[in-house]
């Protein structure tokens, strides 16, 4: 089991589905938590302050904010409080995030834009604001909630994975930055029943789907044994595979060649991954190209 004594988390989005699952779950591994959930109706208990309770009431140490995670100064609020809290701050789980299911033609300006201020840049302002205190952190660990979505598309998921593939960009551009301190960026696409999926799964999968059987992939990430970065994970059921972004050999092409040269590139062999885009471009220029299939 991944133990997680003394290492303190903050983690948004955890005040119910998986935010929850992963707050409850870090807490038992021996984790302080600053649990993150916005609290839009004033006339309800907050959740966040229900998930800190409920750590709380088992022995552990857990502090609520109730702070929308789209707000700019959200992310410097949370990592204040875990220091004030707590003295330290060693990892982050951005997994606040809102769906949506709407073909462009529908979409708004101002609609596109809130599923990105909520999904994307809700992650980069935390990601950001605690940037530099995991640089000092012996293992520095930050984990983003990404999707399928963001990997595959879907229908009328335009704002919606468009968002999700960002942080995936993300990801991999702050690894490089990271590697020199030790301090650990990745993404997790997860699957679960949440009151985001439940309509959408089929009868007899939800039981499969526990939010908590993607708990144990995120304390690992955020642990101090984690020695990958960069990576998206896909996980659900206690299952996991990597998502990666491959190239295969480039083809060339005269004037008149090009569809026959974009299909030979397609399913052209091997693929290959590289470890930053400086790599990518040098192997695909010194690399000897193949010609189109006629």
């Amino acid at each position: 089991m991944t133990r997680l004594t003394d290492r303190v988390v903050i983690v948004t989005g955890a005040g119910k589905g998986l935010g929850r699952a992963y707050a409850l779950d870090l807490a038992a591994r021996g984790a302080s938590l600053v649990v993150n959930n916005r609290w839009a109706d004033r006339e309800a208990p907050s959740s966040a302050e229900a998930v800190a309770a409920e750590i709380r009431a088992t022995g552990g140490r857990a502090v609520a904010n109730v702070d929308p995670a789209e707000a700019p100064e959200t992310g410097e609020a949370l990592v204040a409080l875990a220091l004030a809290e707590f003295g330290r701050l060693d990892a982050v789980v951005s997994n606040a995030g809102v769906p949506e299911t709407k073909r462009l033609h529908r979409q708004t300006r101002e609609g596109f834009q809130r599923i990105f201020d909520i999904n994307f840049f809700g992650a980069f302002h935390l990601v950001q604001a605690a940037w530099a205190v995991l640089s000092e952190a012996p293992a520095g660990r930050i984990v983003v909630s990404a999707s399928s979505a963001g990997l595959h598309g879907g229908d009328g998921m335009a704002a919606y994975a468009s968002s999700k593939a960002a942080l995936i960009g993300l990801v991999r551009g702050l690894a490089v930055e990271g590697r020199p301190r030790n301090l650990m960026i990745n993404a997790i696409a997860p699957y679960a029943v949440t009151a985001m999926t439940e309509q959408h799964l089929k009868p007899g999968l939800a039981e499969r789907m526990d939010p908590a059987a993607v708990a144990p992939l995120v304390a690992w990430l955020v642990s101090e044994h984690c020695d990958v970065s960069g990576q998206t994970l896909v996980s659900g059921g206690g299952r996991l595979r990597a998502a990666v972004a491959v190239e295969g050999p480039p083809v060339a092409f005269a004037e008149g060649d090009v569809g026959n040269a974009v299909h030979a590139a397609i399913g052209g062999q091997p693929r290959e991954t590289y470890p930053d885009s400086h790599q990518a471009f040098a192997a695909f220029m010194d690399g000897r190209p193949t010609l189109a299939a006629i």
